[in-house]
């Protein structure tokens, strides 16, 4: 599905290094046939690095753009993107060929690595591992500025200048989501609103932690009185502890993936670390009740973020489209069909408009997105949610080498 594949590398096009070959030749065949009198030519203005305001000057608008997301992460009938190309003429071949993070940085990596284009010009990466490496090893394009014109009159605060990516570097949010509690109230009858609950042995057997390290680290460090996004290897080690003790008093059912909806919605764990979007998506989808909070002490946001890939062929269409994406009644067409958290609040009444004029199970859809907490949290559950701690570079091993003997044990 990719279309109009990028030329390699980020400095000269093939067309160019060609024809300074071809120059180069020419001088060279010249110098010998007149002599050594005759001056060199002179040496080719240096390409600015990509990225840099002196790059995006020289970058123009080609018509299309090849977008890399994950499945089922878009309105189905695509009207968002048909509704740009309208708006723009830019057209897009859209493809889903992200099904996790790891498995997507091991396929682009050594790509990227060597210089070369993977042949999209926007990806989906999520807040984490994976994205600090990605930066890390200079494999992104920072955005212009200039060009987020939407971002930066509609998207959340909250959302902006995030502590993974000071400035909106190089990002710019698609979803997002937080991390806190569920419980199932045919089994808890009361209101959970500490992380202390989770290390209750009253719940004994019966709690649902995490496998993925990111979200369960944040919670011990948030449980012991750590800030995570000020975070470091001796907060990591006092949050391990909390952590450690936790699971040797037996108080963890388990450590979950994504089946730990399945184990809360049957009454296997009464009460679990959760994301938003799934409790929101099982209500909905399956008539249960589960009931959510983000902790008095704190909860994690994190979000899936558009991107620009080293050695992307139209750089300029990139940054259109996902500006795009921040236009209120786009924001709340692509809210109304995945139903994550937008990084734009003003989608909220569109999509209450939008309820109030659909029919039948539509108007039900749209009614319960637009009213949700989950989808729309309130304004003090965003100021207890912290983003994740800094793994960049070194702090990655140190982080993984604290945290994963937990969860794997």
């Amino acid at each position: 599905m990719r279309d109009d594949t990028p030329q390699r590398g980020t400095g000269y096009r093939r067309r160019d290094a060609l024809r300074l070959a071809g120059l180069a030749g020419l001088s060279a065949a010249g110098l010998a046939a007149a002599g050594c009198g005759t001056s060199p030519p002179p040496a080719p203005k240096p390409t600015p690095p990509a990225g840099s305001a002196a790059w995006w000057a020289t970058q123009r608008k080609h018509g299309h753009v090849n977008f890399a997301n994950w499945p089922l992460y878009i309105d189905p009938s695509h009207q968002t993107l048909n509704a740009f190309t309208a708006a723009t003429g830019i057209t897009v071949t859209y493809a889903e060929p992200i099904q996790e993070d790891q498995s997507w940085y091991n396929e682009i990596a050594p790509i990227l690595h060597k210089g070369q284009a993977i042949g999209y010009d926007i990806m989906v990466v999520t807040d984490g591992f994976q994205f600090s490496e990605l930066v890390s090893a200079g494999d992104l394009i920072p955005l212009d500025q200039k060009l987020m014109t939407n971002f930066y009159r509609y998207a959340r605060p909250r959302f902006k200048n995030r502590s993974f990516d000071p400035g909106n570097t190089y990002s710019m949010p698609w979803a997002g989501g937080a991390t806190g509690i569920a419980w199932n109230p045919n089994f808890i009858h009361k209101e959970i609103t500490s992380i202390n609950e989770l290390w209750n042995p009253a719940y004994k057997g019966r709690v649902g932690m995490m496998t993925d390290i990111l979200d369960t680290g944040n919670f011990g460090m948030i449980k012991v009185g750590v800030d995570p996004e000020t975070s470091g290897p001796v907060g990591w080690r006092k949050a391990a502890r909390a952590l450690a003790q936790q699971r040797d008093a037996g108080i963890p059912r388990g450590f979950y993936q994504q089946d730990y909806i399945d184990a809360l919605t049957k009454g296997d764990t009464w009460i679990s670390m959760a994301w938003s979007g799934d409790i929101f998506f099982q209500n909905l989808s399956s008539g249960t009740k589960l009931r959510f909070v983000i902790p008095r002490e704190g909860g994690n946001i994190w979000t899936d973020n558009m991107m620009i890939p080293k050695g992307a062929a139209n750089p300029v269409d990139a940054m259109m489209l996902m500006d795009w994406y921040y236009k209120p009644p786009i924001a709340a067409l692509l809210a109304e069909a995945i139903n994550y958290i937008p990084p734009v609040p003003n989608a909220r009444p569109i999509i209450a408009a939008d309820a109030a004029k659909a029919h039948g199970s539509q108007r039900t859809l749209l009614t319960k997105v637009a009213t949700s907490d989950l989808v729309f949290l309130r304004p003090d559950e965003y100021s207890r949610l912290k983003n994740y701690a800094d793994v960049s570079g070194k702090r990655q091993e140190q982080y993984q080498a604290i945290f994963n003997p937990l969860v794997s044990g």
